[in-house]
């Protein structure tokens, strides 16, 4: 008989272990999960857990969502990798879908979302060079104040959260920060070296902070004007978890480059890419760029079958109803210990009043109520619940934030 002694010594040997041989990038909450269905996780006790993190927006489409894990389980006996050097039979599939669904006209495969804000700036740079005509060596991005892209070296050098930064210089140079959201700044940054403006339409990092009305439309405007790519990170935001497919849509803007990850493998697996058109993307030459793994054959597979479910337009309509939801509950909790909220699509920001709790905090009693969410800076926490989430399950999450706060209150 398992007693509960036994399970409290498997989730501490777990965490142990993790501690002790895995290096403490990472600061994650004390609960160890072994099991994943739709919007839900069960721990290593037996424990289920409503997630309300998704990966990250990784998991837009639930744990184990059987279409995917049915293209998956096809792909993964016939063939998993060939690398570049030849031609397999689903990438070109994959390619016509990820070009007809973003209106491109090609794409680059990669991996991790890291990979393709990287990929997109070596884009923007020979771009710059061999179409623009900018001067070689001096090409320069613009980038926003509170971003988050990655910790790669090239991205952490135009971050100014000083958590990824400190320790990490010498920083890679070529670009200009300025406040999010901020046309104006936008343009008084421009200069005959600029190649590019690299933004995120929400920024997910920052705790699902919102651009003002109208933004997106007057940068595309100003890019369009002043012969610069408009240069979209959608890796946390599109994909549906927005309620469009790109946030980008909501204001009916079309990015010169798409940059997509997370949800593109679905929460199976590692896929990103680089969307645009081919004056853009054409700049690209053999081995001027490169990945083994970017490409493969279980990686379109199921790539393709995410975006066959996107276009079919149900997850964005989830996401809104979702939001909805989301966005009646907790702004019903500002003054009961919430002081400011965001909301997009399934995706929510909210500000803790700090006199009350900090976000590890809010995240920790969470836990303790059987749901899962990250804290970002201070005492901000964000939710972004699997799109498979039912009205019940948001109920549960919305119930949960309540009584953390009705008790610190």
């Amino acid at each position: 008989m398992t007693t509960s002694q036994d399970l409290a010594s498997a989730t501490a040997r777990h965490i142990e272990a993790t501690e002790t041989y895995a290096a403490h990038n990472y600061h994650p909450l004390p609960v160890v999960l072994a099991e994943g269905d739709g919007a839900w996780v069960i721990d290593v006790d037996g424990k289920r857990y409503l997630d309300c993190l998704a990966g990250y927006s990784a998991l837009n489409f639930g744990h184990g969502n059987e279409r995917l894990v049915a293209a998956a389980m096809a792909q993964l006996p016939r063939l998993t990798l060939t690398s570049r050097a030849f031609y397999n039979d689903r990438l070109g599939d994959f390619a016509r879908a990820l070009t007809r669904l973003t209106g491109k006209d090609m794409m680059l495969p990669m991996n991790s979302g890291a990979e393709a804000v990287e990929t997109a700036i070596k884009v923007a740079r020979k771009w710059g060079y061999e179409v623009k005509g900018v001067p070689a060596g001096t090409a320069t991005i613009i980038t926003m104040r509170g971003n988050f892209h990655g910790r790669t070296t090239t991205i952490v050098s135009f971050s100014d959260d000083s958590v990824a930064t400190s320790g990490y210089a010498p920083f890679t140079g070529g670009f200009r920060s300025v406040p999010y959201g901020d046309v104006a700044a936008i343009a008084d940054a421009i200069d005959d070296s600029t190649v590019g403006v690299l933004f995120e339409p929400v920024q997910g990092e920052g705790g699902v902070v919102l651009p003002p009305d109208g933004f997106l439309r007057d940068l595309r405007t100003l890019c369009t004007e002043r012969g610069i790519l408009m240069m979209a990170d959608e890796i946390q935001s599109g994909l549906a978890r927005t309620g469009e497919t790109f946030a980008c849509d909501h204001e009916s803007v079309v990015p010169d480059i798409y940059i997509l990850g997370k949800a593109l493998g679905g929460g199976l697996y590692p896929v990103s890419a680089v969307a645009a058109d081919r004056d853009v993307l054409g700049v690209i030459t053999p081995g001027s760029h490169g990945s083994t793994f970017g490409g493969n054959p279980l990686a379109a597979a199921i790539g393709s079958e995410v975006i066959a479910m996107l276009e079919e337009g149900t997850f964005q309509q989830r996401s809104r109803e979702i939001g909805a939801r989301l966005e009646a509950g907790l702004t019903a909790l500002i003054g009961k210990g919430l002081v400011g909220v965001r909301v997009r699509g399934a995706w929510a920001g909210v500000d803790v009043d700090p006199a009350l709790m900090s976000g590890r905090e809010v995240s920790e009693a969470l836990m303790e109520r059987g749901v899962l969410a990250k804290d970002t800076h201070g005492s901000t926490v964000r939710f972004a619940p699997p799109l498979v989430a039912s009205d019940e399950d948001i109920d549960v999450l919305l119930s949960a934030l309540a009584d953390a706060l009705s008790h610190r209150a």
